[in-house]
């Protein structure tokens, strides 16, 4: 996987020593706690900003978000924070384009994921097109999804039925259903409450979320699958008319530490903490169940019309050839992986 050096943007410092008048400050909200891997990297973006600008930048972050979750684009959009990000597939049904970024067997990395998720989407104006009203900073995954419950061991395609589970939207969703699950649509937040008290049985997330939504003493099982059951679109935004009255500069300074540069931070935090959880799940006891190649075949089987699906919609919605987008999107992830 290729390496980049955030050290290297602090060069970038010195383009941006024209920036004048008063200092800038850009209200940023988070739905998820300020330990959350992504309030923290969000806060590096704020803290790289403003070193870049030499301290003309600032981010002056919220004490809680200004919206739930799925409010979050509009809260962002209508004005309420400037900065933030929020979950594609809270909004069922707003963004087609997205949900590219969360079928199976994606890859083993979210930061491979969503530097090429960044690099594909880049090249096709009809991204940014499916977020109007808003400055697109980046877009980012999680990891690999899993698959928890608190119930028994899942090790083949029948074991999926008869349990009740929290998905959080999106491509996860249709996933779920062409495998039989019973799946109810609701926020991560949510999932603690969900879970100890017998609502649902299990919950698909990556390895990270056990330990930020503080379900690794609830759930006993986890199946793990090569490249992951699912991924998550997630993307990072600004309010347009805020970014539209920056200067130049200052334009040029939100727009550096943006992009791919921001897509490999939000990647490597969730990397490092998927790490971690898995430790923290295994010290806990939880039994972590190795999809073999007969559930990952039968899975591919009956998730292989999604994708065509996904080409449809997508074509549908403006995308050229999304054919060749999806497998360019792969084959980027592969060489990210390497």
């Amino acid at each position: 996987m290729k390496r980049f050096a955030f050290t290297a943007l602090a060069v970038a410092a010195g383009c941006f020593a024209s920036l004048a008048g008063a200092q800038t400050v850009l209200t940023v909200s988070s739905w998820l706690p300020p330990s959350h891997a992504l309030s923290s990297t969000q806060k590096d973006w704020c803290d790289l900003l403003e070193k870049n600008t030499a301290g003309k930048m600032k981010c002056n972050i919220l004490p809680r978000g200004v919206s739930a979750p799925p409010g979050t684009f509009d809260a962002v959009k209508n004005g309420l924070a400037d900065v933030s990000y929020t979950v594609h597939g809270y909004t069922p049904g707003r963004f087609v384009l997205a949900q590219m970024a969360e079928f199976p067997f994606l890859g083993n990395s979210a930061e491979s994921i969503s530097v090429a998720f960044n690099k594909i989407a880049a090249k096709h104006p009809e991204f940014n097109k499916e977020h109007q009203g808003v400055k697109v900073l980046t877009l980012f995954t999680h990891g690999p999804g899993i698959v928890f419950n608190t119930k028994r061991p899942i090790t083949n395609v029948d074991d999926l039925s008869g349990l009740k589970f929290r998905v959080g939207g999106g491509m996860v969703n249709e996933i779920s259903k062409t495998l039989g699950m019973n799946v109810t649509l609701k926020p991560a937040p949510e999932s603690y409450e969900l879970l100890s008290g017998g609502v649902m049985d299990g919950t698909l997330f990556p390895a990270e979320s056990t330990e930020s939504f503080k379900i690794d003493k609830i759930v006993r099982h986890a199946t793990t699958f090569p490249g992951g059951l699912y991924n998550t679109s997630f993307v990072a935004i600004m309010n347009q008319a805020r970014y539209d009255k920056l200067s130049a500069d200052e334009k040029k300074a939100i727009d550096a530490v943006s992009g791919e540069v921001y897509a490999r931070m939000f990647g490597r935090a969730w990397d490092k903490v998927d790490l971690r959880a898995t430790a923290l799940m295994q010290a806990n006891g939880v039994q972590i169940t190795k999809a073999d190649a007969k559930f990952v075949a039968d899975v591919k089987a009956r998730t292989a019309g999604l994708e065509a699906k996904w080409v449809n919609d997508a074509q549908a919605a403006g995308l050229k050839d999304a054919a060749k987008v999806l497998a360019d999107f792969r084959a980027e992830i592969a060489r990210q992986e390497k």
